[in-house]
Order: C-alpha cells, then sequence, then structure tokens
C-alpha cells in the first residue's frame, strides 16, 4: 500500500512510503514495507488506529531522551514493538550570520553520521533493526522527519542500491511537508508572519547529495561506512531481501 506525502493525517507532515525507487539488480523498493514520519507522537488515537492499519509492526523514534521528556512519545500499542535510539545526541547550534543551507546541513548530517559510529553505535542499531525482515512494515521517525530521517533513510536507500538522485528527490520532499508544519506551529501561537528563507526550503536536496558524496570521501562508500558502524554484507543481504522486490 502505497501513502503519499502526509499520509492524510492531522497532527503529522512529513509520512511518506519509501517505495517505489528503482534499486539494485533492476528492482524496486518495495510499498509498504518502509515509512518515514515526523513526530508520531503528535497522533490523536484515531490516527494511531489509522498508522495500524498499515500493517506496521516496528516504531523507530530516533529523538534524543529529552526530547521524549518533553514531547511525548508514541504510546505502547497492540501489535507495535517501539524502539528508541538516539541517532544525535545533542541540538545543533546554528551559526550566526548568513549561511549556505545546504552546505550546513551537509556538514551536520557528516558530524552526525560520524558521531554514529561511537557508543552504542546508535547508526548500526538502526540499519541491523530495518534488516530484520521480522520488523517490517517500519516506520522510522525523529521531530520533523528530515534531518536524523533524512541521514537514516540516505544510507538506507543508498545500501539498497537507489540512485544518489533519487535520495535527493525523497529528501527534497520534506519542504513540503515542513512548511506545512511551521505554518500550523504558527497559527497555534498566533503568529502571522511569513516564513523565514530557511522555512521556505527547509529540504534541499544538494543537501542530502553533498552529505553522500563527503561521506564517500572518507570511507570509500556507504558499504564501508556501514560496515564500520557493525552491518555486514550478509545484513544488507537481508535488507535488501526484505525490503526489494521485482
Amino acid at each position: 500500500m502505497s501513502v503519499e506525502s502526509g499520509g492524510g493525517f492531522s497532527g503529522i507532515f512529513n509520512f511518506r512510503d519509501l517505495g517505489g525507487h528503482p534499486a539494485a539488480d533492476g528492482r524496486r523498493v518495495l510499498p509498504g514495507r518502509l515509512f518515514r514520519s515526523d513526530g508520531l507522537h503528535r497522533l490523536n488515537a484515531e490516527e494511531r488506529v489509522r498508522l495500524g492499519a498499515l500493517g506496521i509492526r516496528t516504531v523507530l523514534d530516533l529523538r534524543r531522551p529529552d526530547e521524549l521528556h518533553t514531547e511525548g512519545r508514541f504510546p505502547e500499542t497492540v501489535g507495535m514493538t517501539y524502539h528508541n535510539v538516539n541517532l544525535d545526541t545533542a541540538p545543533w547550534v546554528h551559526a550566526d550570520g548568513p549561511v549556505e543551507v545546504a552546505q550546513y546541513l551537509a556538514g551536520q548530517y557528516v558530524n552526525m553520521a560520524e558521531a554514529g559510529l561511537t557508543g552504542a553505535g546508535p547508526v548500526g542499531r538502526c540499519l541491523r533493526l530495518l534488516a530484520d525482515t521480522g520488523a517490517a512494515p517500519l516506520v522510522f521517525h525523529c521531530a520533523v522527519g528530515k534531518d536524523r530521517t533524512g541521514v537514516l533513510a540516505a544510507l538506507t536507500l543508498s545500501l539498497l542500491g537507489v540512485a544518489d538522485e533519487s535520495i535527493a528527490e525523497d529528501y527534497g520532499r520534506s519542504s513540503a511537508g515542513l512548511r506545512r508544519f511551521y505554518r500550523y506551529l504558527r497559527d497555534s501561537s498566533g503568529d502571522t508572519g511569513p516564513l523565514s528563507a530557511w522555512e521556505e526550503n527547509p529540504a534541499p536536496p544538494e543537501a542530502i547529495l553533498l552529505f553522500l558524496v563527503e561521506l564517500r570521501q572518507r570511507h570509500g562508500s556507504v558499504e564501508a561506512y556501514s560496515a564500520r558502524a557493525g552491518v555486514d554484507a550478509a545484513h544488507v543481504e537481508r535488507l535488501r531481501a526484505g525490503l526489494l522486490g521485482g
């Protein structure tokens, strides 16, 4: 079951099915197996039932403990398993003055990926969970579904053999969802002012392209990076077996 961007939910704005992309060996990413989203904690009870109707078995929450404490989390739901893996240990500090958005984001994504190799190895934990065929259908999310979610989506799609251009196209789709989210936040606070330049184009596709280029320059390939994260060839094969079809 393919789901269009947004998913028709009132409390989330950046939900979509990652199925349909051309991938390795002439196959495609299967629809209805892997979804990405912004904060699922905002779903109401009726919408949680609708999410369950998609067959979701696993919810992977990439947010920090302080975010869970402040905002809440997806509740225990019959038929769904919840995991929390903190993919980014600290809030970002935005640079003062003018900044090139794509370059800035790519740098943050590289930092996130490199930090994800240390400590408990959150990147490897996430990718190994996605490679578990018993976990799908699975949805992973962070707060707005662009940055932490975007990095994990890019790594996963690349391991599935999806071309960088298709990965960037999917990443760029977050801009439309986030514009809706930012306007929702402004409406909720009574702010009628225009969106900032960052808010108008929060997910420039160039950012994820630059991230993938830099990751390969550092590690040789996404596969080599993932191996350092504890994701071996057998994991990649299981990932492809579970998420790709003819």
